[in-house]
């Protein structure tokens, strides 16, 4: 590994984790906090985008692994985030919230899961 993917990841983590705290801030203040939607809306848009992305590399493999390790490692790595949304799961069902937990994990699971392919098949779908 070499100075540049240590910048790029460094670079493109900033600001993902700046993006991360702008957006969930934003949603947690003007939705209800029956679940975590701020942590909800940065998995679904970074799992939408890293769909996008991968797609646009995949078909432009001439780009930059330094551009590659910047937005998908660095920015998309940041801005979504596991952890939280473990935690949050957690806090959900010791407090007893079981409808809102599993409501949480499905919307976290499958939802990533659709949005990443759904940003895939729709840049390999318009670029035929």
């Amino acid at each position: 590994m070499n100075i540049l993917t240590l910048l790029a990841v460094a670079s493109g983590g900033a600001l993902g984790a700046t993006l991360r705290l702008l957006i969930n801030g934003t949603v947690n203040k003007y939705i209800p906090h029956t679940l975590p939607f701020g942590t909800l809306a940065v998995n679904l848009l970074g799992s939408l985008l890293i769909g996008i992305l991968f797609a646009y590399f995949h078909l432009n493999s001439t780009l930059s692994p330094h551009l590659k390790t910047f937005l998908i490692t660095g920015l998309l790595g940041a801005l979504t985030t596991y952890s939280t949304f473990a935690i949050e799961s957690f806090f959900l069902l010791e407090s007893g919230h079981y409808t809102q937990a599993f409501a949480n994990m499905a919307l976290n699971l499958f939802g990533t899961i659709f949005f990443a392919g759904l940003g895939y098949i729709t840049i390999l779908h318009f670029t035929k």
